[in-house]
């Protein structure tokens, strides 16, 4: 997931294509072991020491990203073996961590000649999958914090640090949980490759079919329904996949020439699935990366983490559709032809099945089970539903199928009361029954394909939690972060929103060259302290880094997001980008609002909360977070129920500002120019004679 203003690598799609030749094979069954090997140490069929489950994880990241990159570009020979040379120095790494575990354990802090050349080839071959995947940026600035570890001691105060050996900086980066192998990478190696392949799995069963037929059939026919299908179908395909890139490279693909045929211009329909895409990624329940990260970089359950983005989310996709319908009053654009449609309620009826894996996963992790156990489920939970949908096939229809799915789902429900080890029994069985099937073992291929493609999905992802790892193991090894959080704290004295502001523009800066995750990892490290010091709920400072990090992706002159969708819509990624930032006002407008009313997070303190309640607090700022994107829209579009002229448009941008700007008597003052602005509007409405 770089943001490089190319095209997003091949890696980052998600159709599996390691070719038939002997090498894509190869590749292809090293994919598939990696998968394995991740459910059966998340599943604790397998129990690793969690440092050598990391030092693999890590490992089988470099095997597959070399060979698979340079197979993918029909590189030379030279350079095909160069990459098996760093493919087999990274799982050198992986074994001589596990060979050395205990070892180095007893003798950490003082490393053998042996380690640090161990270490030395680990930052290079991380250092060198993340350069080949992402591009220089991020290596680059990883880089620079490696060489302020090494070398920061000659520098003026208050940069300057008391000095470190080059021993000391290697086994800080290379072993123990800081540097590579720290909270990215352990993120990685569970939850994340786990919900990578458990949305890997649903989509191959079907769920983009289905989300795309309910949208289609809730809002097809309304208004503009064309673009309120994207934006409804990439949030619901934000519920499962927190991939921006890979929202758009998939949803897209249908979407975007459809608001095309229907008269929405190339631009906006590619700003509107690239804004819609990236909201998956602040999409509860499963979310992106970060989100996790955050969960255990704050030591709180997953679930705070989700209650913190529920609302924000959803004003967040309610902002899009409502830029849609006001772009398509705009132009006289209808809806589809309602008979042509699919019906939602058909949709569901026929697929409901899909359903249950992402229901039981959101009652599991509200319910105060790990992300890790929840994530387990529902992933066994989709493969016992497509192994099952494929068995009963081949039974009489009717009252044997009921039966059957009856005794699943009995089945399948035992994990709560004897543990994982009924559904891994249920699963073997069904497998064996595929597997003497004919229609079964096409289905098992199926699987197979899936656990192949989600591996290959993962490749970015692990790779950049393995190099971020050593820009936070700078931050404690050096204490970095005090320099730049001292400067915001001090700024904030005068100003919060000067600190705001500043805290913005950096995740905006950090996103034109690194992914959202290392933008997160790098920015919450050095504002997140520096925020909370100026009384700023913590959860709420991440969140609002969160936030930034992922609009990174929809701002010029970078915009990963609209860079993908650019092909698909066959417009310039930069006239793409511009589109997406009037669509994504509310992701800019929520993280201020919501800093100075922590109740739009659901989150306690606030001077709003203390005044009238905690909950007439939340209701107040959600109406008022309402009515301030109703304005910004309006303004924007230049439409509401009619064209509106330049004084009102700036009417409305005043009205929302002011909203934005929890001062005294802002307001008062925003509603009452709101009301103006509702006003003129009605005044000023065409008259229609008789």
């Amino acid at each position: 997931m770089s943001n490089t203003v190319s095209p997003p690598d091949p890696l980052e799609g998600h159709e599996v294509s390691f070719g038939l030749d002997a090498m894509g094979r190869l590749l292809f069954w090293i994919a598939i072991v990696f998968s394995i090997f991740q459910i059966v140490t998340a599943a604790h069929i397998v129990d690793l020491p969690s440092q050598i489950t990391r030092a693999f994880h890590v490992g089988f990241l470099t095997l597959l990203a070399f060979p698979l990159i340079a197979y993918g570009r029909g590189v030379s020979l030279p350079l095909r073996t160069l990459a098996w040379g760093f493919a087999a120095a990274g799982v050198a790494v992986a074994f001589y961590q596990w060979w050395e575990y205990q070892p180095l354990i007893l003798r950490a802090g003082r490393p053998l000649t042996q380690d640090i050349i161990m270490g030395v080839i680990a930052l290079i071959v991380v250092f060198s999958a993340a350069w080949t995947m992402m591009g220089f940026a991020l290596p680059l600035i990883a880089g620079l914090f490696l060489g302020y570890c090494l070398f920061g001691e000659y520098l003026p105060s208050p940069l300057n640090h008391r000095g470190y050996s080059f021993s000391q900086v290697i086994d800080h980066m290379a072993y123990g949980t800081e540097g590579i192998y720290g909270i990215p990478t352990y993120v990685s190696s569970t939850y994340i490759f786990l919900f990578i392949l458990f949305g890997s799995f649903l989509e191959r069963a079907g769920m983009i079919r289905l989300f795309t037929d309910v949208a289609m059939g809730m809002f097809g026919h309304k208004q503009g329904g064309a673009a309120k299908v994207a934006v409804v179908s990439s949030g619901l395909m934000g519920t499962i996949s927190g991939s921006g890139v890979a929202n758009v490279v998939t949803t897209g693909q249908f979407t975007i020439p459809l608001m095309k045929k229907f008269g929405y211009r190339p631009a906006f329909a590619g700003g509107v699935e690239a804004t819609a895409s990236m909201g998956g990624q602040i999409m509860p329940p499963v979310m992106g990366a970060v989100a996790f990260i955050m969960a255990e970089t704050l030591d709180v359950p997953y679930v705070e983490v989700v209650k913190a983005a529920l609302i924000p989310a959803i004003l967040y996709f309610a902002s899009a559709f409502w830029m849609v319908h006001l772009e398509a009053g705009r132009y006289g654009l209808r809806g589809l032809n309602k008979a042509d449609l699919p019906s939602a309620r058909d949709a569901i009826k026929k697929n409901w099945m899909l359903l249950v894996p992402l229901g039981v996963l959101v009652y599991l992790l509200f319910g105060g089970y790990t992300p890790l156990f929840a994530g387990t489920i529902g992933l066994g939970l989709t493969v016992l539903l497509i192994l099952g949908g494929s068995v009963v096939l081949n039974l009489p229809a009717g009252t044997m199928r009921v039966i059957f799915w009856m005794c699943l789902g009995l089945v399948a429900a035992g994990f709560l009361q004897f543990g994982i080890n009924v559904l891994i029994a249920a699963l073997a069985a069904l497998i064996l029954w595929c597997a003497i099937s004919k229609g079964g073992r096409e289905t098992l291929l199926l699987c197979r394909d899936s656990l192949a493609e989600g591996a290959k999905t993962a490749l970015p992802v692990g790779v950049a939690c393995a190099l971020v790892g050593i820009i936070i193991g700078t931050m404690t090894l050096t204490g970095a972060a005090n320099t730049f959080g001292q400067f915001i704290v001090a700024v904030g004295q005068n100003s919060l929103l000067l600190s705001l502001i500043l805290t913005m523009f950096t995740c905006i800066l950090l996103g034109m060259g690194i992914p959202t995750i290392p933008n997160y990892i790098i920015t919450s490290s050095i504002a997140g302290p520096a925020l909370l010091a100026l009384g700023v709920p913590l959860i709420v400072s991440h969140m609002f880094v969160f936030y930034f990090g992922i609009l990174a992706d929809l701002t010029p002159p970078v915009a990963l997001a609209c860079f993908a969708a650019a092909p698909i819509a066959k417009e310039s990624g930069l006239k793409i980008s511009l589109e997406a930032i009037k669509v994504a006002a509310a992701g800019f407008v929520i993280p201020f609002m919501a800093v100075y009313t922590p109740a739009l997070m659901l989150q306690a303190g606030g001077p709003l909360a203390e005044a009238i309640g905690y909950w007439p607090a939340v209701a107040y700022i959600v109406f008022k977070t309402l009515v301030c994107i109703g304005m910004w829209g309006a303004a924007v579009i230049g439409w509401l129920g009619h064209p509106l002229g330049w004084p009102l448009r700036v009417l409305g941008v005043i009205a929302a500002i002011t909203l934005i700007a929890a001062l005294p008597w802002t307001d008062e003052i925003g509603f009452a120019l709101a009301a103006v602005f509702v006003g003129a509007v009605f005044l000023t409405r065409p008259r229609v004679t008789a």
